[in-house]
């Protein structure tokens, strides 16, 4: 009897035990992401994430926030540790996107984009980023971002410009108004390396073309055969002699935002989240913006991307939280708050602010975009660009040496 009570027992106990493991099926999933310079981006990601928890009971999805170099490093240390998140926040590219997908700290959807319906659902130009990898697809798309020029509407009209510049020489004579009227024209933040690198990113477009852009880019042409290398060199070191706001090595990205807000600098080359943190910060009727103006009718922008890692023990679970999160009623809800457009295809545009309507525009208009630099190469070219750049603005190089060794380092690696 009392052997047949401890049996009985032991198979209760492992039934409340199994019990306690199907109903609880406590699933967290840890998301890394950064910490968004605009507050309504931040306070939008904590309204999903409490709307998901409430509609998915015993899920819980922990969101973890840095700087934009501290998550790149913690990316790094999990790409070689048996342990991550279940989610990233990464730029997609070949670049920093692609350094994570080589590290093998992505997971491939191909499933998940077939369970959902992902193709479906997104704008191509923001899917096809998935595609770049080998090996299936890689990532969700989160945000599709253009970059342009905003300018401060009272500074211009000081400096007698009377109309948004349309050629690159308009630009630089309008950048030569300010100048002459004691005016900065336009500011970037030197500590940060890929800000200046934007600069650098337009003025190739600008003085090499699409074609030979994207064959420098892809290390596909030589820098010192091709003179527009050399001359994009030259004409960063006379932005960055006369024209940026000074000193802007010491300073980042943050800090030049807050002094072009102040109205020290005319101009800022950013991207259309950039309307959202200006109504935060300032009075939105004061700015307007335009396309850098390349002369070759193509976006200077890139795409965001959410990214399962291989370390995810919930990949299914992570996979149900970014299809809930790029739903159109979610997307639709958070319009604006993370970036002027949506990824997803059947969100509708209604009651614009002004720069944002013109955004779309924008989008509307352009069906070619080239990538940031940080995004077109791989992460050792990534970082001999940033060194490259950074000489010739502090004047350390001059134009040719700085061709030639962009060149030297890219044949050496092969």
């Amino acid at each position: 009897m009392q052997s047949s009570r401890k049996l009985w027992c032991v198979a209760l106990l492992g039934a409340v035990t199994m019990m306690g493991a199907g109903t609880a099926s406590a699933q967290e999933v840890k998301v890394w992401t950064l910490t968004f310079a605009n507050d309504s981006a931040n306070k939008a990601w904590q309204k999903i994430v409490s709307d998901y928890e409430a509609a998915n009971p015993g899920t819980t999805i922990r969101v973890e926030n840095r700087g934009v170099d501290e998550h790149k490093s913690a990316l790094r240390v999990a790409a070689g540790s048996d342990q991550g998140p279940d989610i990233y926040f990464m730029w997609a590219g070949l670049g920093l996107g692609g350094e994570f997908v080589k590290a093998g700290l992505s997971l491939p959807l191909d499933k998940y984009h077939q369970q959902y319906g992902w193709g479906d659902r997104f704008l191509p130009s923001a899917a096809a980023f998935a595609d770049l990898y080998e090996g299936g697809k890689h990532g969700v798309p989160f945000t599709f971002k253009g970059e342009a020029i905003y300018y401060n509407k009272k500074l211009f009209e000081q400096a007698g410009i009377t109309a948004e510049p349309t050629t690159y020489d308009e630009l630089v004579a309008a950048a030569d108004k300010l100048k002459a009227a004691g005016i900065p024209a336009i500011t970037f933040g030197g500590t940060v390396n890929w800000h200046l690198m934007r600069l650098m990113d337009v003025l190739l477009e600008t003085k090499c073309g699409a074609e030979k852009h994207d064959a420098l880019m892809s290390m596909k042409a030589d820098w010192t055969k091709e003179p527009c290398a050399a001359d994009s060199f030259t004409e960063l070191g006379k932005w960055t002699n006369q024209y940026v706001l000074s000193p802007f090595m010491g300073i980042d990205q943050a800090q030049s935002f807050n002094l072009f807000v102040a109205n020290r600098a005319a101009m800022m080359l950013e991207g259309d989240w950039l309307v959202q943190q200006l109504s935060e910060s300032a009075n939105l009727d004061d700015f307007g913006m335009f396309p850098f103006p390349t002369n070759t009718n193509r976006l200077y922008g890139f795409a965001e991307y959410h990214y399962i890692s291989t370390k995810s023990s919930n990949p299914d679970a992570a996979a149900k939280f970014l299809d809930y999160f790029t739903s159109t009623p979610v997307q639709q809800a958070t319009l604006g708050l993370f970036s002027t457009t949506s990824v997803n295809k059947h969100v509708k545009y209604e009651n614009l602010r002004p720069l944002d309507a013109k955004w779309v525009d924008i989008f509307n208009k352009y069906s070619a975009v080239y990538m940031n630099g940080d995004q077109a190469f791989p992460l050792d070219v990534t970082t001999e660009y940033f060194r490259v750049i950074n000489e010739v603005a502090s004047g350390s190089i001059d134009a040719a040496t700085a061709a030639s060794q962009m060149q030297s380092f890219i044949a050496k690696r092969g």
